[in-house]
């Protein structure tokens, strides 16, 4: 397992800065196109393996140190009703 970024989230001395991707950026990407045109925005903040499989989709292309799991803020408003 690649610990960088936990690493720098604890303070500690770290032989490089590490490079993290947000959810955002993986919007381009030809493999989240197609899980979008099979599953709802909702339906993919909702479930563990859809979260898990787009979280990690840029970490499949490109050696990222970490990525930020994949949620929306839509997930707060749905939560109130």
């Amino acid at each position: 397992m690649n610990d960088l970024f936990l690493r720098a989230l604890k303070g500690e001395k770290i032989e490089r800065f590490p490079v993290w991707l947000m959810r955002q950026a993986g919007r381009n990407l030809p493999e989240y196109r197609e899980l979008r045109k099979k599953h709802s925005l909702i339906e993919m903040f909702t479930s563990p393996a859809l979260i898990e499989k787009v979280t990690l989709l840029p970490l499949q292309r490109i050696d990222f140190d970490a990525a930020i799991l994949f949620s929306d803020i839509t997930i707060v408003a749905l939560s109130l009703g």
